[in-house]
């Protein structure tokens, strides 16, 4: 038996790997299902890199599932050394808290709150912030194995160049909020970026060995990668971000319009809700009239809206017109 979300995930190139293909079939035919995507408040806004996890997880919701949005105002406060070469910097607790409500007021542009699968909004400082050190190594710690976790890419790849105990354990800690988060809410799956794999599959695991639980499960999104070989979320003026204090619509708009004609369907697949029949018809453009550049206003068209709204476009439209 088939499930027609999944199969648009897939058409739309969506899922990278899941922890049980026909696990997560079977339930998402079976029932509507809580599942959660989380972030770290690095920064106070989110940019474009992190749109997708977000995009799929509104996908879900659109569905009938719903999401259970956490933002992580504790692991922001250690670390992820998933994909990253080096030791992140150590924020401040006024940093992080500040830049916590900046990302909740942005999921308001991300999901539908206004309805009965609206999103849950967590924040893991409320659960993790609890837990005293010696709880922390006797109830979670003796459950995770140091083989299990050297043996993963985020650590593997860290190890020649040095990982600092904090970061370390930042694993344990989102598995952690995986289990949490299912014996509060019964949350069954967690997406994440290709880069959460090794943080997925150790929450899976903690919660097995902890609490016997198995019918739980991870999916993963493939990182975004551009045909030229360039970081994807990067604009010629540097990161492009969803807050428009700090990438105005204009330049968030000018960013999805300058997209190559080799990447543009694949981004309609990604971050637009078009129809496959719309989706077709743009690629059929791309191939017999590259010039009209429908495609690349398609995209950005919709992004913009989606992202800042009919005004917003409309005004960044008229800059474009006005400039070009």
């Amino acid at each position: 038996m088939t499930n027609a979300l999944l199969e648009e995930l897939s058409w739309r190139g969506l899922i990278y790997q899941q922890t049980d293909e026909e696990g997560i079939e079977a339930l998402l035919n079976k029932e509507k299902v809580k599942l959660y995507c989380g972030a770290d408040p690095t920064a106070d806004s989110l940019h474009i890199g992190h749109l997708l996890p977000y995009l799929t997880l509104r996908r879900f919701q659109d569905a009938g599932h719903r999401p259970i949005v956490l933002v992580g105002g504790a692991t922001g406060m250690v670390g992820d050394p998933s994909g990253k070469s080096e030791e992140r910097l150590l924020q401040t607790e006024e940093q992080v808290e500040r830049n916590v409500q900046g990302i909740k007021k942005q999921m308001e542009q991300l999901f539908d709150f206004n309805t009965e699968n609206g999103p849950i909004l967590v924040n893991n400082k409320d659960w993790l912030g609890q837990i005293s050190l010696l709880t922390f190594l006797r109830d979670y710690g003796k459950h995770v194995g140091v083989n299990y976790m050297l043996a993963k890419d985020s650590i593997q790849s860290r190890l020649e160049r040095g990982i600092s105990y904090t970061e370390f354990t930042y694993t344990i800690l989102q598995a952690i909020d995986f289990g949490h988060l299912n014996r509060e809410y019964d949350c069954r799956i967690q997406i994440g970026g290709s880069d959460q794999w090794g943080n997925i599959t150790s929450g899976i695991e903690l919660m097995r060995r902890m609490f016997g639980v198995n019918d739980v499960y991870g999916l993963t999104i493939p990182l975004v990668t551009k045909a030229d070989g360039k970081k994807f979320g990067k604009s010629e003026s540097g990161t492009v971000w969803l807050d428009k204090e700090k990438t105005s619509p204009y330049e968030f708009y000018q960013f999805w319009i300058n997209t190559t004609d080799e990447d543009v369907i694949k981004f309609l697949k990604y971050f637009t809700f078009l129809s496959q029949d719309e989706i077709a018809d743009l690629e059929v453009s791309v191939q017999t009239e590259p010039h009209l550049r429908k495609a690349q206003t398609t995209l950005a068209e919709s992004v913009t809206r989606f992202i800042h709204g009919e005004d917003a476009l409309e005004e960044a439209k008229r800059i474009s017109q006005a400039l070009f």
